[in-house]
């Protein structure tokens, strides 16, 4: 017996969504319906059931059923013969990639956030009408989604199929009059669709996914682990982000982030946006089909706590732009910047000096998720140190098994392993096993490496190791707001002083939105959400702060003066040199055969 669902665009300017359910064997004791309070991959408890705005049931016969709520995200049902039938609506205006949105002009929705489960028959399979909204604007809105359809046809309202509920939640569905396009990589095809208005370049995004695709593919062997896969971008003026999914990926953009049909170069933009994309592709194996023992299955109940985070996205996010430079679509020179700034950021935290790679892991749940002012001085990211370790464990693997053995041995061990037949095994790795395979696999006793980079806030070796690749490691002051990391020839005395905090324009002033430990800010006495709107009695915005730090030497003292809230508020600032916290990676002129050779085999490239 398979679990029905139906769902329908019920009212697009009041952002509802209406949902039925049907049960054929509900259970004899009375039936409990839940919906997950997380989505895999986004690791914060979202309570998805707050959207749930009214819900009823009733049996074969049309008598209504009572339905008692059991707490935040669980529903009773009395004992009744099926078929039972549930009806509800779901409030969708969430526009992420996390939750549902609907309006006028486009509908989008996770599985997590609109199908109650049905306790006790999750493994059943499952099958989803989409139903087609009724007005005539929506006329020419299509369907998007690497759900297998069960009658409907290709990019049309109807109905798809899943194994259990599990894999019915990880298919995102977009509706709407998208854009959309396909290609093949190693034969399996690729859907791109971009909602929003837009001017994207779709020959230039094609060939470009494709080498990203095929690379990644190659890496851990054909076959690909899924018939087709669909990349689902929303744009806005400002979006960023993404979620993985078994199949395909929800993804939100800027507008500009994509690529023109006039671009001569790979601009800035359009590299993270194919950042953004190969990251989220590498999840299709690295975390999706090779998963922490906790996620084996995922407790959509509850938070479900992992020290391995660091491996799943932080060695993601190592490969996310290596895979760009291995594919040919940006040179050495580009990589190491982006590499930099990876540094840079990690460099820029004190957090680093406060939390391990497995601390970080494990309160993914109440830190990272929940940043607020002093996330800074507090954490350190498992996505970005967690790419540094990865990048410091590769360059250890070359070099102690002198070339012959790399982090792609590893990741294919993992996969041979733990990945390729997860849907028969289900088994993930426990939380001691990922540190074991990869010494195995590398042939090494990687006991100190790990010990030192995911269980102590030491620096990771990297600058050394990268020496030993041909590569300089340069450590610099931050030059001026926009400086995100790179190499730069500096003039003598040219840093400049810095204030110790991150700012943002405000109107009438500089907002501070985290003040860092130590710096002149914090030392002075003024506080994240202080507006600082004059040095020296002269007006200061995001345009003339630099010039205005800089106009003094160091160690000078300067009155500030500042709101806290609507109170003015003056403190004594003074003033320090910037520090050195900016990383600037380049190829080394005077690198010797050998550190080219590891160099070619790691970049691929001279």
């Amino acid at each position: 017996m398979t679990i029905d669902y139906r769902i329908a665009p019920a009212d697009l300017s009041g952002h509802y969504f209406d949902v039925t359910l049907t049960i054929a064997e509900p259970d004899p004791a009375g039936q409990v319906l839940w919906l997950p309070v997380w989505i895999p991959g986004s690791y914060l408890i979202r309570e998805f059931a707050r959207h749930i705005v009214a819900l009823e049931a009733g049996n074969a016969d049309g008598a209504a059923l009572a339905v008692t709520k059991l707490d935040k995200h669980r529903w009773q049902l009395p004992p009744a013969a099926g078929p039972i039938t549930v009806k509800y609506r779901v409030y969708a205006f969430d526009l992420s990639v996390r939750g549902a949105y609907l309006d006028e002009t486009r509908g989008f929705f996770n599985g997590t956030a609109v199908f109650l489960a049905v306790a006790g028959q999750e493994a059943r399979p499952c099958r989803v009408k989409l139903v087609a909204p009724k007005g005539k604007a929506q006329k020419p809105w299509r369907v998007a989604t690497s759900l297998p359809a069960d009658g409907a046809k290709a990019g049309e309202f109807g109905r798809y199929r899943a194994g259990s509920y599990d894999e019915l939640i990880d298919h995102p569905v977009e509706l709407g009059d998208f854009a959309s396009d396909t290609f093949k990589a190693c034969g399996v095809e690729h859907q791109i669709v971009i909602a929003g208005r837009h001017r994207a370049d779709f020959k230039r995004l094609k060939r470009d996914l494709k080498k990203i695709c095929e690379y990644q593919i190659r890496l851990f062997g054909e076959p690909a682990p899924f018939p087709r896969y669909v990349f689902m971008t929303m744009v806005t003026g400002d979006g960023y982000g993404g979620l993985e999914h078994r199949a395909s990926t929800a993804l939100m953009a800027a507008r500009d982030d994509l690529p023109r049909a006039h671009d001569t170069e790979l601009r800035p933009a359009y590299r993270q946006y194919l950042g953004l994309c190969s990251h989220e592709y590498f999840h299709s194996w690295n975390v999706k089909r090779i998963k922490p023992a906790a996620y084996a299955p995922y407790d959509l109940h509850r938070e479900s706590y992992t020290r391995l985070l660091w491996a799943f996205e932080g060695i993601t996010s190592y490969y996310d732009d290596l895979t760009l430079l291995r594919a040919g679509l940006i040179p050495v020179a580009s990589y190491l910047e982006l590499l930099s700034q990876t540094m840079t950021q990690v460099q820029r935290g004190a957090g680093r000096l406060k939390q391990t790679l497995e601390e970080a892991s494990l309160d993914a749940w109440v830190k990272y998720y929940r940043q607020d002012e002093n996330s800074p001085n507090a954490l350190v990211s498992y996505y970005t140190k967690g790419a540094l370790a990865a990048a410091a464990l590769d360059l250890t693997i070359r070099l102690r098994s002198d070339g012959a053995r790399s982090l792609d041995d590893v990741m294919r061990a993992l996969w041979r392993r733990f990945g390729m037949n997860f849907e028969v095994h289900g088994q993930g790795v426990a939380e001691d096993e990922w540190e074991r395979v990869a010494s195995e696999a590398a042939g090494l006793d990687l006991a100190d490496f790990f010990e030192q980079a995911l269980r102590s806030t030491e620096a990771l070796p990297l600058p050394e190791l990268l020496g030993r690749f041909g590569i300089d490691s340069q450590l610099r002051p931050m030059a001026g707001g926009a400086d995100k990391g790179g190499w730069k020839e500096l003039a003598p005395g040219g840093a400049g002083n810095s204030l110790g905090a991150r700012v943002a324009a405000e109107a009438g002033g500089v907002k501070l939105t985290h003040v860092l430990e130590g710096g002149a800010a914090h030392v002075a006495g003024l506080s994240a959400g202080d507006v600082l709107v004059a040095l020296d009695g002269l007006r200061v915005n995001a345009g003339n702060l630099d010039a205005h730090l800089g106009s003094w030497p160091a160690g000078s003292r300067v009155v500030a003066h500042a709101f806290r809230r609507d109170e003015l508020i003056e403190r004594e600032l003074m003033l320090t040199a910037a520090v050195a916290d900016t990383w600037g990676l380049r190829t080394s002129t005077g690198a010797d055969d050998a550190a080219l050779a590891r160099r070619r085999a790691w970049l691929g490239s001279a």
